[in-house]
């Protein structure tokens, strides 16, 4: 199983919320205690605590990126900070482009009846994003 679809799984079958399904799947791969992550992020579904600000699979992967390329230096803490800013602002506008937004309100919008974008959607692009970034970095 790829880890993109262990964070559909983390959502669709376990009930995480969107946040928490993206970046509990990334927890092993950075060596991270899942529990702790997924406390931390409870808040961060339905786009931050239910205000359907940004979408929480957005949020995940935002955190994974910045997991993935913090240098970890808190005597210098601008190592890599505008670098991993820049990266989120690629993930930020390649999430827009293949869904549209990443603002929760305009995702979960319902159009003719229907959900613009499923969560489960939003969850599989931003883990799928994660997944690239990773081997490209």
């Amino acid at each position: 199983m790829s880890i993109a679809e262990r964070a559909v799984t983390n959502f669709s079958g376990k009930k995480y919320n969107c946040c928490q399904a993206v970046i509990c799947a990334y927890c092993e791969e950075y060596g991270i205690d899942d529990t702790q992550i997924f406390k931390m992020t409870e808040g961060f579904g339905l786009g931050m605590g239910g205000l359907k600000d940004t979408c929480g699979a957005v949020t995940g992967m935002f955190m994974a990126i910045g997991l993935r390329n913090s240098a970890g230096d808190k005597t210098e803490p601008t190592k890599t900070k505008f670098d991993t800013y820049k990266d989120i602002r690629d993930a930020a506008a390649d999430f827009r482009q293949k869904n549209g937004s990443i603002y929760c309100c305009e995702l979960k919008a319902v159009i003719d009846g229907k959900q613009v974008v499923s969560c489960e959607q939003c969850v599989r692009t931003a883990a799928e994003y994660v997944d690239r970034y990773i081997k490209e970095h």
